[in-house]
């Protein structure tokens, strides 16, 4: 195989199943140093993690991401009032190895995990807290309206009150307690 035909490992990397969150980024990006300040100190085993850190190329990354996301490639929001809105990967925690991925719908601001589970080992550090949100700053134009609609919770066609919740709980903690301290004969006297 000529060298114009081997697969760079960045390519290889990316084309693994479960890596499908990541993006192609120039190798020359990858062994900038300035790009890569301050991870000798975070990452144990340093020099042998580089090979697999992959980072955003700051316009190419997140034009690249941006397909993605419009593709749908990380999924789609599972909330009914979303619309199966594209969402982003997140990340819990900036520090690796304190959170796997996650995934950001921009319209109802919320978190979920993803559906595969193949992408349950998938560090979310790798994405950072502030991913889907630089996306947004950088493309504000791709930024989704919030949901028009809210669910409201009825019974028999009226809105259940808020407080309904909370005197419920209530009912249920008094109810339990009683029924622990009670012996049962099964019929027998």
């Amino acid at each position: 195989m000529s060298s114009s035909e081997e697969v760079s490992w960045i390519s290889w990397f990316c084309g693994l199943r479960g890596n499908e969150f990541f993006c192609e980024v120039d190798e020359d990006y990858i062994n900038d140093k300035f790009n890569l300040t301050g991870l000798n100190e975070q990452v144990p085993h340093y020099r042998q993690a580089l090979d697999m850190i992959l980072d955003l190329e700051p316009g190419k990354g997140i034009g690249q991401m941006l397909e993605k996301f419009q593709a749908g490639d990380f999924g789609h929001c599972p909330r009914v009032y979303c619309e199966c809105q594209a969402m982003l990967p997140l990340g819990l925690s900036d520090v690796p190895g304190e959170a796997m991925v996650k995934l950001y719908c921009p319209r109802c601001m919320d978190v979920y995990t993803p559906k595969s589970s193949r992408h349950h080992h998938t560090d979310g550090a790798y994405f950072g807290t502030g991913f889907p949100h630089m996306v947004f700053m950088v493309h504000p134009e791709y930024r989704p309206k919030r949901p028009a609609s809210q669910f409201v919770p009825r019974l028999y066609g009226f809105k259940i009150h808020p407080l309904a919740y909370q005197i419920q709980q209530q009912a249920a903690a008094n109810f339990k307690a009683p029924l622990r301290n009670l012996s049962y004969n099964n019929g027998k006297r």
